[in-house]
């Protein structure tokens, strides 16, 4: 089979202002980026508010290991069969970011037969969006550091200076670095860090804005520093908040791009999921939903980081809801879950597969909790015996959910016809509305009811310096925020070597501090970096532009 990009750069794209006109978007409400790519203006949002909501489809997945799961190769593919029966949907997915893009994970616009286009743009510079929430971030560095230099007015005190600069790259030599070195003139000189851009808060806070005039709000309330009285310091007090809303004055704007078989995709921000709360903008699937009858997005990692940030988190400051959620698993990834070393996956083992299938029961119940309507989806390989299928279904069946195979790797939007029939039956099956914990609960009983409820601890224990931070966070009126965990996304535990589905451990709680203009509280347990780095032989190593036409070969 020819390699996932060969795929995308041999196939015919439609002018996306035909793309746009099947959704009932006119020309004239595209700021167009090229052929192939554009934002959807101002004007098209404000008109597109009376339309009738569509359905809403979450993809979520287990926990990833490396054999793979395929989650967004799965709703590209789901999407472009949704099209096969017939059915008007439009897909909302994150934006890639550079990091892993030349780091490990690759590219990150789906694979095979279901892939969105172009590829190579949108997993490298796309329309700007990444760069302009850098930009945003560093000024208001600049603007703080420029404060402090200039007098220091707000009497900040500078061992107490939170806010943090960012760059969409794997660099860890800037986790923490000294600024300031010189003369007088070069600033005052303190310890600093960076974080990858999609860490920053201005990245959350770009995904959860309705608008303009709430992105500025939000970003008015970022808290930089605190003073000499403990007080805090924020963007409004050193008036950053506009000339950063200037500079994300279009990255606001969700962007329209095609899969391969042209169906509709709108491609908006990108926080990460083990660091932020993993989904694509409040505005990108307000958007899809207005312009489809069935709106599938997904968030980020394992159903446990995902899908629980995506309805404790997006779901509860927007008011949305799925009508159906679908978890992605594969064979493979489920016998690794069971121990079996990478080099046997390829082995029919249906033993092996009962046994790791616990991480995968694990977050079907876990979803249940909320009340949602749940389906089961294998991403099939090759070599996936019948007698695995077969044991899969019944433990499915056992579960109580509706079970597909998906070979739209493959096959495309065809091998995903039979998900996306269940997948439509269930979102005309009544559902509830169940978060994991209520607004009013206190942040530790919201991180203890994440942790038992969701990961299966036995309980939590906090560093002194978390201790001290909650305490504080309570006092300035933060408690009634949702809590964003950072944890590894290769367990449900903290523990990214236990497999399966651990239960009756010990969630470690680090690290807390709040994103106050985004809106929530983050727990960070165990070594979770927010600059990651590059690994041995990072992947940037088989990226390459050719000599003869330009283009870019091994991105994945």
């Amino acid at each position: 089979m020819k390699s996932d990009i060969e795929i995308a750069q041999e196939a015919k794209m439609l002018p996306i202002k035909e793309v746009a006109a099947g959704i009932g978007i006119d020309e004239d409400e595209l700021e167009l980026y090229g052929k192939y790519k554009a934002k959807i203006s101002d004007e098209a949002l404000i008109r597109l508010k009376s339309n009738k909501d569509g359905k809403l489809i979450l993809v979520t997945a287990i926990n990833p290991t490396p054999a793979g799961e395929g989650k967004t190769t799965t709703s590209v593919g789901l999407a472009q069969a949704f099209a096969k029966i017939g059915e008007k949907a439009v897909l909302a997915l994150r934006e890639p970011s550079l990091g892993p893009c030349f780091g490990v994970k690759g590219g990150a616009a789906g694979g095979g037969y279901s892939q969105v286009l172009p590829m190579e743009e949108i997993n490298l510079h796309f329309t700007g969006d990444f760069h302009a929430i850098t930009s945003a971030n560093n000024l208001l560095a600049a603007i703080l550091d420029n404060h402090i230099h200039q007098g220091n007015e707000l009497r900040i005190d500078t061992r107490r200076i939170i806010w943090k600069r960012c760059l969409d790259m794997n660099d860890r030599v800037l986790r923490n670095i000294v600024v300031g070195l010189g003369d007088k003139n070069d600033g005052f000189v303190r310890e600093d860090h960076f974080v990858i851009t999609v860490a920053s808060e201005i990245m959350a806070i770009l995904c959860l804005a309705e608008d303009m005039k709430d992105l500025k709000d939000k970003l008015s309330r970022i808290i930089v520093a605190y003073d000499l009285d403990g007080n805090a310091v924020t963007a409004k007090d050193l008036k950053a908040t506009g000339p950063m809303a200037a500079l994300l004055k279009d990255a606001i704007k969700p962007n329209l791009v095609q899969t391969l078989e042209h169906t509709p995709v709108i491609i908006h921000g990108g926080p990460f999921a083990n660091i932020a709360h993993g989904c694509n903008s409040v505005i990108a699937t307000r958007t899809a939903l207005k312009l489809g009858d069935y709106c599938i997005t997904e968030a980020g990692f394992g159903a446990d980081l995902g899908a629980e940030k995506f309805l404790d988190i997006k779901c509860r400051k927007s008011g949305l809801w799925p009508d159906a959620v679908v978890v992605v698993a594969t064979i493979r990834a489920l016998k690794y879950n069971a121990g079996v070393p990478l080099a046997d996956l390829k082995k029919e083992n249906t033993e092996a597969l009962k046994t790791g299938s616990a991480n995968l029961r694990k977050h079907v119940e876990n979803l249940k909790q909320y009340g949602v309507n749940v389906a089961v989806t294998i991403n099939r390989f090759a070599e996936d015996t019948d007698a695995e299928i077969a044991a899969l279904n019944d433990i499915c069946k056992e579960l109580g959910v509706p079970f597909a195979l998906s070979e739209v790797f493959a096959k495309g939007g065809d091998g995903g016809i039979e998900l996306a029939r269940i997948v439509k039956e269930l979102c005309d099956k009544p559902s509830s509305k169940n978060f994991i914990y209520n607004d009013n609960d206190s942040l530790k009983d919201k991180i203890d009811a994440i942790a038992k409820k969701i990961y299966g601890a036995a309980g939590v224990e906090y560093s002194k310096a978390a201790e001290k931070e909650l305490k504080l966070l309570s006092e300035q009126g933060f408690g009634s925020l949702p809590v964003c965990m950072a944890k590894t996304q290769y367990s449900l535990s903290d523990d990214p070597k236990a497999l399966g589905a651990p239960s009756g451990f010990i969630l470690h709680i680090r690290e807390i501090y709040v994103s106050a203009g985004a809106g929530f509280v983050v727990a960070i347990s165990g070594s979770i970096m927010s600059m990651p780095g590059l690994p041995k032989v990072p992947a940037a190593y088989s990226i390459d532009v050719s000599d003869e036409n330009g283009r870019i070969t091994g991105l994945f």
